[in-house]
């Protein structure tokens, strides 16, 4: 634990734990445990949460902090903006890929084979799968709209690609995205996006 807490501070490690599924919404976070499980002072783990707060991942409850819960229309909104920004992102990365880039896309969707039958492997490599095509669009201000959409996210307590069959429907779908930023198909990369983001 020790070595991932010096690569990360308090905020991350916060995060990744609702992300991971550790809190759950509802969950009341306490400072003084949130230290301890990461081994950190509590001055970094109340600004991580206060932080958390403006961006409306924790809600306060009287005096303590609780992970927030996202009701059906705010569900809605947050896949409406999602497939917006996701589609223009796979428009972009069609237009300004590098080669090397889209090798890393390929090589994601060949070895997330393997994760054909791990639900929460396969939730974390989508993740990865999808901010790669973030960082591949070559815009940073489409990029940090996405992590805030991404980060809000983190709230949904379950994951589609535990359903049966949806986590090879989910591979066959990013490889239709990767073939056609591969391809320089701007208009086929949206399409495929927003086509997947859609099944999820």
């Amino acid at each position: 634990m020790n070595r991932i807490v010096q690569n990360k501070d308090a905020y991350e490690l916060v995060l990744e734990a609702i992300d991971c599924g550790i809190y759950l919404p509802g969950d009341r976070l306490v400072e003084s445990d949130l230290a301890e499980r990461f081994g950190v002072s509590r001055t970094p783990v109340r600004e991580a949460l206060q932080r958390l707060e403006t961006q409306n991942i924790l809600v306060r409850d009287g005096r303590s902090m609780v992970v927030a819960s996202l009701d059906h229309d705010q569900l809605g909104e947050l896949y409406a903006v999602r497939a917006q920004l996701e589609g223009l992102a796979a428009q972009l990365a069609a237009q300004h890929a590098a080669p090397e880039e889209v090798r890393i896309l390929q090589e994601m969707v060949a070895q997330d084979q393997a994760l054909i039958d791990d639900p929460a492997g396969l939730a974390r490599a989508n993740r990865r799968f999808h901010h790669q095509i973030h960082l591949a669009s070559h815009n940073r201000y489409l990029i940090r709209q996405l992590e805030s959409v991404h980060r809000t996210m983190a709230l949904l307590t379950t994951t589609s690609l535990a359903a049966e069959g949806r986590g090879e429907d989910a591979l066959a779908e990013h490889a239709a995205i990767v073939k056609a930023i591969a391809g320089g198909d701007r208009a086929g990369a949206d399409k495929a996006l927003r086509d997947h983001i859609s099944k999820a």
